[in-house]
Protein backbone atom coordinates (compact mmCIF):
# COMPACT_ATOMS: atom_id res chain seq x y z
CA UNK A 1 0.00 0.00 0.00
CA UNK A 2 1.70 3.46 -1.34
CA UNK A 3 0.28 6.29 -0.41
CA UNK A 4 0.14 9.57 -2.43
CA UNK A 5 2.54 12.12 -1.54
CA UNK A 6 0.91 16.01 -1.46
CA UNK A 7 1.84 19.28 -0.48
CA UNK A 8 -0.67 21.00 1.67
CA UNK A 9 -1.82 24.06 1.58
CA UNK A 10 -2.77 25.90 5.91
CA UNK A 11 -6.04 24.81 6.75
CA UNK A 12 -8.21 26.95 9.31
CA UNK A 13 -10.30 24.55 11.65
CA UNK A 14 -12.56 24.85 14.55
CA UNK A 15 -13.61 22.37 16.83
CA UNK A 16 -13.28 20.72 20.41
CA UNK A 17 -9.90 18.91 22.05
CA UNK A 18 -8.92 16.61 24.38
CA UNK A 19 -6.22 15.17 26.12
CA UNK A 20 -5.57 11.65 25.86
CA UNK A 21 -3.16 8.59 26.07
CA UNK A 22 -3.83 5.02 24.04
CA UNK A 23 -4.45 3.67 27.50
CA UNK A 24 -6.83 6.44 28.05
CA UNK A 25 -8.75 7.12 24.94
CA UNK A 26 -10.62 9.71 24.86
CA UNK A 27 -12.07 9.32 21.37
CA UNK A 28 -15.55 8.13 21.56
CA UNK A 29 -15.95 11.03 24.48
CA UNK A 30 -14.27 13.84 22.26
CA UNK A 31 -16.80 12.96 19.11
CA UNK A 32 -19.93 12.79 21.08
CA UNK A 33 -19.53 15.98 22.67
CA UNK A 34 -18.60 17.64 18.93
CA UNK A 35 -20.81 16.02 16.10
CA UNK A 36 -24.22 17.40 18.07
CA UNK A 37 -22.74 20.63 17.72
CA UNK A 38 -21.13 20.65 14.50
CA UNK A 39 -23.87 22.59 12.47
CA UNK A 40 -23.03 25.81 14.62
CA UNK A 41 -20.02 26.09 12.57
CA UNK A 42 -20.52 28.69 10.50
CA UNK A 43 -18.67 29.18 7.18
CA UNK A 44 -17.33 25.22 6.44
CA UNK A 45 -15.51 24.73 3.41
CA UNK A 46 -17.07 21.11 3.79
CA UNK A 47 -19.26 18.46 5.31
CA UNK A 48 -15.86 16.24 5.54
CA UNK A 49 -14.60 15.90 9.28
CA UNK A 50 -10.87 16.33 10.49
CA UNK A 51 -9.43 14.22 13.34
CA UNK A 52 -6.31 15.54 14.45
CA UNK A 53 -3.51 14.58 16.31
CA UNK A 54 -1.39 17.00 18.09
CA UNK A 55 2.19 14.85 19.22
CA UNK A 56 4.88 16.41 21.58
CA UNK A 57 8.10 16.26 19.48
CA UNK A 58 9.28 13.12 21.39
CA UNK A 59 6.12 11.19 21.47
CA UNK A 60 7.56 8.66 18.40
CA UNK A 61 10.86 8.30 20.02
CA UNK A 62 9.98 5.19 21.65
CA UNK A 63 6.20 3.57 22.34
CA UNK A 64 5.10 4.55 25.31
CA UNK A 65 0.80 3.71 25.39
CA UNK A 66 0.58 5.92 28.30
CA UNK A 67 2.08 9.11 26.41
CA UNK A 68 -0.04 11.78 26.38
CA UNK A 69 -1.00 13.51 23.00
CA UNK A 70 -4.17 15.52 21.82
CA UNK A 71 -6.90 14.79 19.68
CA UNK A 72 -9.05 17.36 18.19
CA UNK A 73 -12.43 16.70 16.34
CA UNK A 74 -13.27 19.80 13.46
CA UNK A 75 -14.68 20.94 10.47
CA UNK A 76 -12.29 23.28 7.95
CA UNK A 77 -13.64 26.88 7.71
CA UNK A 78 -13.05 30.16 5.45
CA UNK A 79 -12.73 31.99 8.26
CA UNK A 80 -12.53 32.30 11.93
CA UNK A 81 -15.50 34.49 12.86
CA UNK A 82 -18.37 33.54 15.63
CA UNK A 83 -16.31 30.35 16.81
CA UNK A 84 -19.31 28.24 19.21
CA UNK A 85 -18.57 28.40 23.14
CA UNK A 86 -16.24 25.18 23.92
CA UNK A 87 -15.01 25.18 20.75
CA UNK A 88 -11.50 26.71 19.43
CA UNK A 89 -9.91 27.51 16.48
CA UNK A 90 -6.98 25.67 15.26
CA UNK A 91 -4.15 26.56 12.05
CA UNK A 92 -3.15 22.79 10.87
CA UNK A 93 0.05 24.17 8.98
CA UNK A 94 0.96 22.99 5.79
CA UNK A 95 3.51 21.11 4.60
CA UNK A 96 4.63 17.52 3.20
CA UNK A 97 2.41 14.75 3.77
CA UNK A 98 2.11 11.31 2.96
CA UNK A 99 -1.83 10.25 2.50
CA UNK A 100 -2.93 6.61 2.67
CA UNK A 101 -6.58 5.85 1.44
CA UNK A 102 -7.90 3.42 4.14
CA UNK A 103 -10.81 0.84 3.80
CA UNK A 104 -11.60 -0.67 7.13
CA UNK A 105 -10.90 -0.33 10.87
CA UNK A 106 -7.79 2.07 11.33
CA UNK A 107 -5.59 0.46 13.63
CA UNK A 108 -3.77 -2.14 11.76
CA UNK A 109 -2.53 0.74 9.08
CA UNK A 110 -0.98 2.63 11.62
CA UNK A 111 1.20 -0.53 12.72
CA UNK A 112 1.87 -0.64 8.69
CA UNK A 113 2.53 2.93 8.48
CA UNK A 114 5.14 3.72 11.51
CA UNK A 115 6.41 0.21 11.48
CA UNK A 116 7.20 -0.46 7.57
CA UNK A 117 6.32 2.07 4.90
CA UNK A 118 8.35 5.11 7.15
CA UNK A 119 11.31 3.16 7.62
CA UNK A 120 11.57 1.35 3.94
CA UNK A 121 10.88 4.94 2.58
CA UNK A 122 12.77 7.82 1.66
CA UNK A 123 11.21 10.46 4.62
CA UNK A 124 11.21 10.81 8.15
CA UNK A 125 8.44 11.39 10.40
CA UNK A 126 8.16 15.31 10.30
CA UNK A 127 6.69 17.24 13.75
CA UNK A 128 3.89 18.78 12.49
CA UNK A 129 0.01 17.16 13.35
CA UNK A 130 -1.31 13.75 11.81
CA UNK A 131 -4.66 13.69 10.75
CA UNK A 132 -7.86 11.78 9.05
CA UNK A 133 -10.21 12.88 6.95
CA UNK A 134 -13.51 11.65 7.49
CA UNK A 135 -15.61 12.44 4.16
CA UNK A 136 -18.89 11.01 2.75
CA UNK A 137 -17.60 7.56 2.56
CA UNK A 138 -16.55 7.19 6.63
CA UNK A 139 -19.31 5.02 8.32
CA UNK A 140 -17.70 4.74 12.00
CA UNK A 141 -17.44 0.65 13.00
CA UNK A 142 -18.13 -0.39 9.51
CA UNK A 143 -15.89 -2.67 7.69
CA UNK A 144 -16.61 -0.90 4.35
CA UNK A 145 -15.90 2.72 5.86
CA UNK A 146 -13.14 4.87 3.91
CA UNK A 147 -11.26 7.71 5.22
CA UNK A 148 -7.70 9.06 4.71
CA UNK A 149 -4.74 8.96 6.61
CA UNK A 150 -2.58 12.62 6.30
CA UNK A 151 0.73 11.62 7.90
CA UNK A 152 3.71 14.37 8.14
CA UNK A 153 6.71 13.77 6.49
CA UNK A 154 10.32 15.23 5.42
CA UNK A 155 12.96 13.92 3.25
CA UNK A 156 15.60 11.83 4.58
CA UNK A 157 18.84 13.86 4.73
Amino acid sequence: MNPRIEVLSEKKLIGKRLQMSLVNNKTSELWQSFMPRRNEILYSKSSDLLAVQVYDIAYFDAFKPNANFEKWATLEVTRFENIPPEMESFILTGGLYAVFEHKGHSTAIFDYIFTNWIPNSKYNLDHRPHFEILGAKYKKGDPNSEEEIWIPIKEKL
